[in-house]
């Protein structure tokens, strides 16, 4: 994979997982997304979703992506909360969230290696 498209990669990572968080928040008037429940059935299985899609679509270390959506989700919550008592403990919950997304990624990477060998 080249370096523009490990860059375009990012930046669709990034602005994806920012653009998730941020939808929700203001759908749901929360400060921050993962307090409404829409959260949890909607917005995260749309952020694993795309990390599976990422990992298929470039597929050279797939497991990045997972933690780059769930980055772009914690960089929004940064950038849009003032009170940051929790932080550290939000950005441990970010990258256990990342887990599950970066493991589809890393399945559908293989998915795609193993269609193009055959």
């Amino acid at each position: 994979m080249n370096d523009r498209a490990v860059k375009i990669a990012y930046m669709l990572a990034i602005i994806g997982g920012a653009v998730l968080w941020q939808a929700t928040a203001m759908i749901s008037g929360k400060a921050e997304a993962w307090d409404a429940s829409s959260y949890w059935t909607v917005t995260y299985p749309l952020s694993i979703i795309l990390t599976g899609w990422l990992g298929y679509q470039f597929p050279e270390k797939p497991w990045r992506w997972g933690f780059s959506v769930l980055f772009g989700q914690a960089g929004m919550m940064i950038l849009s909360n003032s009170d940051y008592s929790l932080l550290p403990l939000g950005v441990i919950l970010f990258g256990l969230l990342a887990l599950p997304a970066a493991g589809l990624a890393q399945i559908t990477a293989k998915l795609r290696l193993s269609s193009q060998k055959q």
